[in-house]
């Protein structure tokens, strides 16, 4: 001590900064203005020298997390979240004043647990420096032209593989069976209004994927895959709104989306990308030359509207193809059959109720403008039965990619404020769930892979013909417990309209009777819902792909095919928007880094 003394008030500063860092766990620095005093040593009695030292002015230099717990209307007030904030720090030893601390919220989510209607919110404390916000921005390079990759589907594994490759500036050839978005939502239009369904530019198939025009949802549990926030901040800088960067369940809108999309699209083209619209993939092009002999090169494709065929050639092909296309599964079963297995899918209904009265439920009575969501889950014999893609305050729209099938989805706009909600309540299916007809008949074609595909396009012919038009066969909820027929129906969202049918009769056995059960323990937990204006809408099919395209783990390549890569939902890999944009980039980055070594 007496050493310390001598070394003037230099030694001081140093000996109380090391005494902060080991008492704070963080370091401080000296300030004219800003001061924490630190008061053990004067509560302890120490020595005078050592009292000097904790009463020289100083401020600390750190950022801390916080979670702060608040009434909802009281999100936007400053003073009292900064007060919090200070109680908080306070609480830790770190003592400043509430001008001293800037909040950055990284997260945020309600709690409606015990009647009583919270948010959480999750922050980062700077204090006694500026806030930071990490953008988490690529760098992205004009395309050389001399590297070429043949993506196959604009969705989100296309789009954000493309833009991987251009941090490489390796050159992205986007071609997509579907139209842009402008033509995209004449022809959706025609769904609802002349029940005409164009096989190739759909709700599912098109610029930016299904996800465009059906909600946007952020949300993933995918994180060990990849950087979630990386993609969020890439959505945010093509115009997602900052929300999406701290809502515990981001979401962007349908109604918003399709800008964000042609925002991206415009920047692939103006670093030296390309986009082939209208051209459907019919066929793979496989090398013959000795040095690359049975290497995938390219592809064939035809022109939706013309018919005219054309090859793209490239340095490797991605199939980054949706969910929803058939037609790539069959297309590899021709050419490779061990490339394709089978997986676990899900099969059920959409169910909607009025959002009152889900708002009701989840907040206990209370009124707030953010529409409720919920997320249910149970098992019935042995199978999980679940609800996804919950739609607050949102529609249930058509998913079919033909004339001859009735397909439902959900979706919301950005406000979230329409007066239904919805979800998918579905049952986990398993190969051996699939009737042995359609086993036998994938088995007949050489790929018994395919079965769960047959036995899905299977019933969703089955509500073609229960329907009317693109009208979905309905029920109501308590009719189809008590299995009886509706004598009405109530009003739906879902634009092309509803026809009443015995679901409770038609959906296979299995799948009905594990629906009934589910519904009685999820009415358990959110009374009322089994209510008179529940309605169920057939059929829920497309949550996920009955198919995977087998992979090495490391290259996303084919294992049957080289030079192949897969990517996104249609893989049989990812699900949902985030987790696909992650698939997509991890793709490319495995083709940019055997391209470019």
């Amino acid at each position: 001590m007496q050493q310390i003394a001598r070394g003037g008030d230099a030694a001081c500063t140093r000996f109380f900064k090391i005494a902060c860092t080991v008492h704070f766990g963080a370091p401080y620095v000296r300030q004219n203005t800003a001061t924490a005093q630190h008061p053990t040593c004067r509560r302890q009695g120490a020595p005078a020298l050592l009292c000097y030292f904790f009463a020289i002015s100083y401020t600390v230099r750190m950022v801390a997390k916080l979670t702060l717990i608040v009434r909802p209307q009281d999100e936007h007030n400053d003073s009292l979240l900064r007060k919090k904030a200070c109680e908080q720090l306070a609480q830790k030893n770190i003592r400043v004043r509430d001008d001293e601390v800037h909040l950055v919220c990284i997260k945020k989510s309600i709690d409606a647990r015990h009647g009583n209607v919270k948010l959480c919110l999750k922050y980062n404390a700077y204090i006694g420096e500026e806030a930071v916000q990490n953008d988490a921005l690529p760098k992205w390079k004009h395309a050389d032209g001399k590297r070429r990759i043949i993506i196959v589907g604009a969705g989100p594994a296309g789009l954000f593989g493309a833009l991987r490759l251009l941090e490489d500036g390796i050159t992205p050839v986007l071609v997509e069976r579907g139209t842009d978005t402008v033509q995209r939502k004449k022809d959706i239009a025609a769904i609802s209004t002349q029940h005409i369904v164009d096989a190739n530019s759909n709700y599912c198939f098109g610029e930016g994927g299904a996800g465009t025009f059906s909600d946007g949802k952020l949300y993933t549990r995918s994180a060990k895959r990849g950087n979630v926030p990386r993609i969020l901040h890439i959505f945010n800088h093509f115009g997602a709104d900052e929300c999406i960067l701290k809502d515990a369940h981001p979401h962007i809108g349908t109604d918003k989306l399709p800008k964000i999309i042609n925002a991206m699209r415009e920047k692939i083209i103006t670093l030296g990308g390309e986009f082939h619209f209208n051209m459907k993939c019919i066929d793979l092009l496989i090398a013959h030359d000795e040095a690359h002999s049975g290497n995938v090169c390219g592809i064939v494709a035809q022109h939706t509207k013309t018919g005219e065929r054309l090859q793209f050639i490239g340095d490797a092909v991605l199939f980054a193809t949706g969910h929803s296309a058939s037609d790539i599964y069959k297309l590899l079963a021709n050419v490779a059959p061990h490339a394709l297995e089978a997986k676990p899918f899900a099969l059920g209904v959409r169910v909607e109720h009025p959002r009152a009265l889900i708002d009701a439920i989840q907040y206990h009575g209370k009124q707030l403008k953010t529409a409720a969501e919920y997320r249910l889950a149970t098992h019935v014999d042995g199978r999980g039965v679940y609800s996804f893609c919950m739609c607050p305050g949102g529609f249930v729209v058509p998913s079919s990619t033909g004339n001859d099938e009735i397909v439902v989805n959900g979706m919301s706009s950005a406000g979230r404020n329409s007066a239904w909600s919805n979800a998918a309540i579905v049952v986990e299916t398993t190969h051996e769930d699939i009737p042995l007809k359609f086993v036998d008949a994938a088995t007949a074609d050489g790929c018994p892979a395919l079965a769960g595909l047959y036995w899905r396009t299977h019933l969703e012919c089955e509500a073609k013909k229960r329907g009317n038009g693109q009208q979905a066969p309905a029920q109501r909820l308590e009719d189809f417990l008590a299995h009886r027929a509706s004598s009405t129906l109530p009003a739906a969202s879902y634009t092309p309209g509803v026809a009443p049918s015995r679901l409770d009769k038609w959906l296979p056995p299995h799948i009905a009777r594990r629906l009934a059960v589910a519904f009685i323990d999820f009415n358990k937990r959110m009374n009322g819902f089994i209510s008179h204006d529940a309605l169920l809408i057939a059929i829920e099919t497309r949550t996920s792909t009955p198919v995977r395209m087998l992979r090495a783990k490391e290259t996303y390549e084919s294992t049957a095919l080289k030079n192949l890569y897969v990517a996104g939902e249609g893989s049989g890999y990812s699900g949902g928007i985030v987790s696909s944009a992650i698939d997509g980039e991890n793709a490319c980055a495995a083709i940019a880094k055997k391209k470019c070594s």
